[in-house]
């Protein structure tokens, strides 16, 4: 699923909304967990899962194109743990 269908399911899910307001809420839904995690925060919605950052160390990499090493600093990368009730729907047997 994309960003405009998840934007249509919601907007026929509730017509009480205008399309302008179902964007803006779901706008406000990313960019809200965006910054929790950019702060070094960590967001959790009971039975979906948890949104948080790994630290990476920094690496020697190599240059695909021409094989030369390369260094690749640390980073912060965005992690995903699922909640037990997404496992459990997931494999449903």
């Amino acid at each position: 699923m994309i960003r405009s269908e998840l934007l249509q399911t919601l907007a026929k899910e509730n017509p009480e909304l205008r399309p302008d307001d179902v964007e803006q809420a779901l706008d406000t839904f990313f960019d809200e967990i965006t910054e929790t995690l950019a702060a070094g925060g960590r967001v959790e919605l009971r039975g979906f899962g948890a949104f948080s950052t790994r630290q990476r160390d920094g690496r020697k990499g190599r240059n695909p194109r021409t094989g030369e090493a390369v260094e690749v600093p640390e980073k912060r990368v965005p992690y995903f743990k699922p909640g037990k009730e997404m496992r459990e729907r997931l494999n449903v047997s």
